[in-house]
């Protein structure tokens, strides 16, 4: 269309969007009957007045991100992600439960995961590291590092280059000051980005992307419950534990639920060592989560 330019969302401003095009930012409002949306997307979007615009068109998404909403809906978030990092450490304990669950997430929207233990001068239990063997053996990259010692922090930015990432993990792992250690301007771009209209307003709990020094960008979305199980029902979730894959379509039954049932072919994997027990406890544990 005429005037129509193309542009990359970085943050929500306020009642505005931050729109990058051609290495300007501008502040956006969208189309009424546009769908709402998320950092990350691909934007067409054309001049209002001087230094903003009004968003179009959603370009086609490669993969999305969604959080609860009111009244049982979801709401995207975060946009053509490539991978998603799971950050943990050994103090706090791991929440492998949540871990699980983000990674059903992932598996759900098809979008890639890979897991980072920061801290990695705190010893980790037996347990712990038993745990992230079997992550590993499933598939799931695992990089170590600590953004207090700069240990490690070479390989992951070569890890996050050429693609977008985006953090996430319980509290207290660290995921603030490994944002920070890649980003060591983050305060700085966020000013700028506060600046692009007196109208804008950032806010800390907003999703925002942030181009690496090292290439790629990174989404970091603090304060933002990205990971719900919404819009998962149980035969979702079970697909969503990679694992279970090759057993599921041996069960007896179609509607098997993994539980209780009848000749349940993931349970017996499990009893026979096949899939790890600790895993399958957890999934039935989210299974109890998705009750209402």
């Amino acid at each position: 269309m005429r005037g129509w330019q193309e542009g990359l969302v970085l943050a929500h401003l306020g009642q505005g969007i931050a729109v990058e095009s051609s290495g300007q930012v501008y502040l956006c409002q969208t189309r009424r009957q546009l769908d709402t949306v998320a950092v990350g997307d691909r934007v067409m979007w054309i001049h209002s007045a001087p230094d903003q615009g009004r968003i179009e068109q959603i370009l086609p998404r490669s993969s999305i991100l969604a959080r609860p909403a009111r009244n049982e809906t979801i709401k995207p978030v975060a946009a053509n992600i490539d991978t998603v990092y799971v950050v943990l450490a050994g103090a706090p304990p791991c929440d492998f439960l949540l871990i699980d669950q983000y990674l059903a997430v992932c598996e759900h929207w098809k979008i890639k995961a890979g897991l980072i233990l920061n801290k990695i001068d705190l010893p980790l239990t037996a347990e712990t590291e038993q745990e992230l063997v079997y992550y590993r053996e499933l598939g799931y990259p695992l990089l170590r590092v600590s953004s207090h010692l700069g240990i490690g922090l070479g390989e992951l930015k070569l890890a996050l280059k050429n693609q977008t990432s985006i953090f996430t993990g319980q509290s207290g792992v660290g995921k603030s000051s490994l944002t920070n250690a890649l980003l060591p301007d983050m305060a700085l771009k966020t000013n700028t980005l506060s600046k692009t209209s007196k109208h804008g307003r950032h806010t800390t709990t907003a999703a925002t992307l942030y181009h690496l020094p090292d290439g790629g960008d990174l989404i970091d979305s603090p304060g933002v419950a990205i990971f719900g199980l919404a819009g998962l029902n149980e035969h979702e979730l079970a697909q969503g534990y990679k694992e279970f894959i090759p057993f599921i379509g041996q069960c007896r039954f179609n509607d098997c639920r993994h539980a209780n049932d009848k000749d349940c072919a993931v349970r017996s994997a499990v009893e026979q060592g096949q899939i790890s027990a600790s895993r399958y406890q957890r999934f039935l544990k989210l299974k109890q989560k998705m009750l209402p």
